[in-house]
């Protein structure tokens, strides 16, 4: 098992960012135990697929996610993957290759980081808010690119360059202290080729 975790750690970080760029869609099912577990299985053969050292052509792969096991699967199995300070995640396939989806954050943690002029949106929010967005995911020969439509916090609309600061702050690694930037193109783990996203549902295909 351990021979998984590092793919299996990476590619559910990328559904997870995709959780913290997209966002909007309240979810009204109930969200199941089972749900999850579904989502950590398909998971395991994503990532088992994509580990595959072959001299042959593999056979491509396809697997059809819906939003309620991905879902489901944050709020049940996905434990430390999800950094500290966000709550309750979640993410939506509105469609067409755009995206929903919506996360509690820890404000203060982000405004505290440094000083805040008085012009500075994040130098007035406090607490844990609601964050909100949308966007078009485009993804092809192996690389994602996510396209932001809008952001909110508690219904209020907010600058792309808030948002900006958030995900950099709450994506920082060892490896990469600076975070990820949302406009910058993304490599698909696990030999992901493309994402296909539909309406409540979504379809990796690997090579």
């Amino acid at each position: 098992l351990q021979w998984r975790m590092v793919s299996r750690t990476r590619l559910a970080a990328s559904m997870l960012l995709l959780a913290l760029l997209g966002a909007s869609v309240t979810l009204s099912a109930r969200l199941t135990k089972q749900e999850a577990d579904q989502f950590s299985a398909k998971l395991s053969r994503i990532v088992q697929h994509g580990n595959v050292k072959s001299l042959k052509p593999v056979a491509a792969q396809t697997t059809q996610i819906s939003d309620n096991e991905l879902n489901a699967y944050f709020k049940y199995n996905a434990g430390s993957q999800i950094p500290v300070g966000i709550v309750d995640p979640t993410i939506n396939a509105l469609g067409d290759g755009r995206v929903g989806g919506r996360a509690v954050v820890d404000l203060d943690a982000v405004r505290k980081q440094k000083q805040r002029g008085w012009l500075d949106p994040l130098g007035y929010m406090t607490g844990r808010l609601p964050i909100t967005a949308r966007g078009t995911l485009t993804t092809k020969d192996g690389v994602g690119k996510f396209n932001l439509e809008s952001a909110e916090i508690s219904g209020v609309t907010i600058p792309k360059t808030v948002l900006q600061e958030l995900l950099s702050y709450y994506s920082r690694t060892k490896e990469n202290p600076g975070g990820i930037n949302m406009d910058d193109p993304f490599e698909l783990p696990a030999r992901i080729r493309e994402i296909r996203v539909g309406k409540a549902t979504s379809t990796i295909v690997q090579q």
